[in-house]
C-alpha cells in the first residue's frame, strides 16, 4: 500500500510471469531490500540477466508504512550486536551501517531519484527516568563504538523539537529522511531503464537450487537471493509478522510549526520500548509511526509529543514487519545450493536494506570484500515454529506494560525477562 501522506500515486501493477523463464539472478521480492539487491547485481556486473518476482505490486511492501528515516539504527542495542557478533564485528557493523545513509544519499543523486532525501540530523528524547537511563546509555555506548551521539538538556533539546515533559534528550548527525514511495517508484523506474525485468503478481511457491516454482510458471536461475517480507516462499519459518502503525496529520500552519519547531529533514524518537517515531514531511504533514501500537496510543503520543498538531484531521494506516527470532538482521548465502537470502527489514532501516543488497550482490557475483566480511553474513536466525504468534503478541504485550509502568516510574522485572528472551520490539 502506499503511505498515506505520500504525494506520489500508487504504483499499476505490472505484468505476471508469463510462463517458464530463465535468469542469471532471480531476486524474490520487490520490496527495498529486494530492488537494492537488484540494483548492485547489476553495478557490479551490467550484463546480468536480472528478474525480479513478487506476488503484489514492484515497489510496495513493508518500507512504505516507515516514516522515512534513513538511520544507521537497527533497532538492536549494542550489547546484544556484541553478544552476536563480537567486538570487531559489532564495531564493523555499525560502521558499515553508518556509511550506508550516506551510500543511499549519493545513489539517489547519482540517479536523480527525487525523494525529498536530506540529512538533518535525528534527536531522541527522553520522558521518565527509564528512559533517561537508556538514553545515557545509548550516549555512552555509541561513543564507544564510533556512534556520534551527545547528550541534550531540556534546553538544548527545545533548540531541535519543542516538545513538552522531555527530562533529556541525545542528538546526532548521522540520519536523514526521505519520502519512501518516491524512493521505491523511482528505484523500480531505474532498474527498469537498466534492463531489469519484474514479474508482478506472480506468487512464489517454492524455492529449490536452481529454481522458482510460481503459480505463473518456473524460473530457472544458477542463483537466487529471496529478499520477500517473508520467506514463507523458501520454507523456512524465521520471520514473524510485527504490526506497525502509522500516522499522519493535514499540513500544519506556519504558526503549528513555530510552536513544534521541528524543522524539515530532522527525525525525533522517543526512548519506549514501542517507541514513536516522527518528523516533518516537505509539505508540512506531522508523520508519526511506532511498533506494535493502538490507533489510540498514537494519538495519545501526537497530543503528549506535539501538543499544536493534536485536533488536526488524521489518517493512519497499518503494516507488518518481518523480525527474527534472536532480533538481528542475517545475510546468508549458500554456494552449493545458489540461494540467499536477506533481511526483511520493513520502513525503519532504509540504509540497512541498502548495506544488505550491496552485500548479497557481492556474494552472488563473488567478490569477497569488506561487506561480505561483516558479522551477519553467515547461518540465519533460529526458527520462530509455530508458536510466534503467541510469542510475539506476549512480547508486545509486555513492552506496553514496560512503557507502561516506567511512565509511572515503576521498575516492571518481568516484562523486561520477556522482552529479552523475545527481543521484537
Amino acid at each position: 500500500m502506499t503511505s498515506v501522506w505520500s504525494p506520489s500515486p500508487s504504483p499499476r501493477p505490472g505484468e505476471p510471469l508469463d510462463g517458464d523463464t530463465t535468469a542469471d539472478v532471480v531476486v524474490v521480492g520487490a520490496g527495498l531490500s529486494g530492488l537494492w539487491t537488484a540494483y548492485y547485481l547489476l553495478e557490479a556486473d551490467a550484463a546480468l540477466d536480472v528478474l525480479v518476482v513478487d506476488a503484489g505490486v514492484a515497489g510496495t511492501g513493508a518500507a512504505l508504512d516507515g516514516v522515512g528515516a534513513c538511520t544507521p539504527d537497527l533497532r538492536a542495542p549494542v550489547d546484544r550486536l556484541v553478544a552476536a557478533y563480537g567486538d570487531d564485528g559489532a564495531r564493523d557493523l555499525r560502521a558499515a551501517l553508518r556509511d550506508a545513509v550516506v551510500e543511499v544519499g549519493g545513489v539517489l543523486g547519482l540517479e536523480e531519484v527525487e525523494c525529498g532525501f536530506r540529512f538533518g540530523g535525528e534527536v531522541r528524547v527522553a520522558r521518565n527516568a527509564a528512559q533517561v537511563e537508556r538514553l545515557t546509555t545509548l550516549v555512552d555506548e555509541g561513543r564507544a563504538w564510533g556512534d556520534e551521539w551527545r547528550l541534550l538538556d531540556p534546553a538544548e533539546v527545545a533548540e531541535h523539537v519543542a516538545s513538552p515533559g522531555v527530562l533529556a534528550g541525545a542528538w546526532t548527525a548521522d540520519s536523514a529522511v526521505l519520502d519512501p514511495a518516491r524512493l521505491l517508484a523511482g528505484l523500480v523506474g531505474v532498474l527498469r531503464g537498466r534492463g531489469v525485468r519484474f514479474a508482478e503478481q506472480t506468487a512464489p511457491v517454492r524455492v529449490s537450487p536452481r529454481a522458482v516454482v510460481t503459480d505463473r510458471g518456473i524460473v530457472r536461475a544458477p542463483r537466487i537471493v529471496v529478499a520477500a517480507e517473508t520467506d514463507a516462499a523458501a520454507g523456512s519459518p524465521s520471520l514473524a509478522a510485527v504490526p506497525t502503525l502509522g500516522l499522519a496529520t493535514d499540513a500544519l500552519d506556519a504558526a503549528a510549526w513555530d510552536r513544534i519547531g521541528l524543522a524539515p529533514g530532522v527525525l525525533v524518537a522517543d526512548l519506549a520500548h514501542l517507541a514513536v517515531c516522527a518528523r516533518r514531511t516537505d509539505d508540512d504533514r506531522l508523520v508519526l509511526t511506532a511498533t506494535g501500537t493502538r490507533p489510540d496510543t498514537l494519538r495519545a503520543a501526537l497530543v503528549a509529543m506535539f501538543p499544536p498538531a493534536a485536533g488536526t484531521r488524521e489518517l493512519t494506516w497499518s503494516g507488518t514487519n518481518g523480525v527474527t527470532r534472536d532480533g538481528l538482521p542475517h545475510v546468508t548465502f549458500d554456494e552449493a545450493s545458489g540461494i540467499g537470502s536477506v533481511p526483511s527489514f520493513g520502513g525503519a532501516e532504509i540504509a540497512a536494506a541498502n548495506l544488505a543488497g550491496r552485500t548479497i550482490a557481492d556474494l552472488v557475483t563473488g567478490d569477497r570484500s569488506d561487506l561480505t566480511r561483516l558479522a551477519w553474513v553467515g547461518p540465519g536466525a533460529p526458527a520462530w515454529g509455530r508458536s510466534a504468534p503467541a510469542q510475539v503478541a506476549l512480547a508486545l504485550r509486555a513492552a506496553a506494560w514496560a512503557d507502561s509502568a516506567e511512565s509511572l516510574d515503576r521498575t516492571p522485572r518481568t516484562a523486561r525477562q520477556v522482552l529479552e528472551r523475545f527481543p521484537v520490539v
